[in-house]
């Protein structure tokens, strides 16, 4: 038997959860129509419906929230986030965003027309509807390999390159306003990509001429795998094998209730600053007496900070 070290951590909190007989929880799956998400919480014992917002947070995180500024504009946190995703991600610009979906929903309505299509390996699900409620059309490439759950493969999340260079030949490059790719896959089962499939879809898209966005949710996860799985990167750190992820790529959307290991938040990120301003025009949609103000930015970061004043609530 492998030799694991045990766990580094202290529990400090301890939540009591309800204990259901068999024929309760038929009962209950009855009355709910076999509907996971009209059971209600409090009638189960172990959820396996999302991962999303269920890690505990450190006493660091918690003593953190404490003594949080909460500023309306300008606060202090917002400055550290700012570093921390810059050090890690690369982009020049970012927003925060409540949770994934808001940073998908953004990116979309500035980016997405009627009639478009967005290529990805496998579209998440709120991904797909924010698509598609904007008229686009989200298409999934993934190797064929990534749909067939008796094959054991490293990196089944990989997006098929040839059938992506075929998509966009045929689609033409005019009615492609980015593509995508999820890492780790969540559709497919939380199945990694490869970064020489990142580094290779990169490639293609930037040969066309069409922006790469990333859904980063779990790219933490996806840099271990790359690590423990990938050839040449076995003596890379993951946030060495992260930074070359990002690198490779336009903007990202994330939501950090799952590698970040926060109960809520995420944000949008990008390097193009046309994109950036139609987006944080959307982020906060103003009432009336909208104007900008510019003041100098600290030292070493983008040159001056845009704020909106008037209007807001």
């Amino acid at each position: 038997m492998p030799d694991y070290p045990f766990e580094p951590f202290r529990i400090k909190v301890v939540e009591p959860i309800k204990m259901t007989t068999r024929a309760e929880r038929e009962a209950i799956l009855r009355e709910a129509g076999y509907n996971l998400f009209l059971v209600p919480a409090e009638d189960v014992t172990i959820d396996l419906l999302t991962d999303s917002g269920t890690a505990a947070m450190s006493d660091n995180q918690w003593a953190g929230m404490m003594i949080g500024d909460e500023s309306y504009a300008g606060c202090k946190n917002f400055y550290h986030l700012e570093d921390t995703i810059k050090q890690i991600f690369g982009f020049q610009f970012f927003m925060p965003t409540h949770q994934g979906r808001a940073a998908e929903n953004i990116l979309f309505t500035v980016m997405v027309k009627p009639g478009q299509s967005i290529p990805s390996n496998m579209h998440f699900d709120t991904t797909f509807a924010n698509i598609q409620v904007r008229g686009g059309r989200p298409v999934n490439l993934i190797k064929d390999e990534g749909l067939n759950p008796s094959f054991r493969g490293p990196f089944k999340g990989d997006i098929d390159l040839e059938k992506l260079e075929n998509f966009i030949t045929q689609t033409g490059t005019e009615n492609i306003p980015l593509g995508m790719i999820t890492i780790t896959n969540n559709s497919g089962g939380g199945q990694p990509v490869s970064l020489s499939n990142i580094r290779q879809m990169s490639g293609t898209l930037r040969a066309h001429g069409v922006p790469f966005f990333i859904d980063a949710c779990r790219y933490a996860e996806n840099a271990y795998f790359i690590q423990q799985r990938e050839p040449g990167y076995t003596n890379k750190s993951t946030v060495e094998i992260a930074r070359e992820v990002f690198s490779y790529a336009d903007g990202c959307t994330m939501s950090a209730k799952k590698d970040a290991l926060v109960n809520i938040g995420g944000f949008l990120a990008m390097n193009d600053e046309d994109i950036y301003q139609k987006a944080r025009t959307e982020l906060i949609l103003p009432t009336r007496g909208f104007r900008d103000v510019r003041r100098p930015d600290r030292a070493g970061s983008r040159g001056y900070v845009t704020r909106s004043v008037g209007g807001h609530r």
